[in-house]
């Protein structure tokens, strides 16, 4: 019986996530399965990867053969590094501490890489929302001053009307003083 490590896929259309697991290779894809190692999911940024790194060490080392994305989600994880390591040990070639040793400080470097990533992504998040804020305000103030141009040309509008209406009353004023004092003489 040929024993796959592979995905299983789960959730709904254009967004899926999967559980890892050992199955055999004749069964379905999203069917029978011996055991569940895990789960991956690509939708969150970056790809958040749960697994047990102990059975699936122990299944890579009973002969199941994972699939390429499941090969790199082992190698992503340091699974595959680990099941390296333990063939160095068994051949003689590193003691247990040296490949405990050499594991941990691949895993410290892979977590700095991680967390830099992550640190960036949020860096880059405030970077693009102050951004947007300086923009909005740019175009808030080009609002507020087209207003506030609207406002004085409307007023100066009203005052030119305003000086008219007074001058045309003024006028007839004149006017009827003139005759006043003309029928007068």
């Amino acid at each position: 019986m040929a024993v796959k490590i592979r995905l299983q896929r789960h959730g709904k259309k254009n967004f899926a996530f999967f559980h890892i697991v050992v199955a055999d290779s004749r069964a379905p894809r999203d069917g029978r399965f011996i055991e569940q190692i895990g789960s991956y999911n690509p939708n969150t940024n970056p790809a958040t990867i749960i697994i047990d790194a102990d059975k699936a060490l122990a299944w890579l080392n009973v002969g199941a053969q994972p699939t390429l994305t499941a090969r790199r989600i082992l190698s992503y994880e340091g699974i595959l590094l680990r099941k390296h390591l333990q063939g160095g040990v068994a051949k003689g070639a590193l003691t247990q501490e040296q490949a405990d040793a050499k594991f941990a400080a691949w895993k410290a470097a892979q977590d700095a890489k991680i967390s830099s990533k992550v640190s960036g992504l949020k860096n880059e998040a405030i970077e693009k929302a102050k951004a947007a804020k300086a923009a909005e305000a740019k175009v808030n103030a080009a609002r507020a001053e087209a207003l506030a141009k609207k406002k004085a040309e409307a007023e100066e509008e009203a005052a030119k009307a305003a000086a008219e209406e007074a001058a045309a009353e003024e006028a007839p004023a004149e006017a009827s003083a003139e005759e006043a004092a003309e029928s007068a003489e």
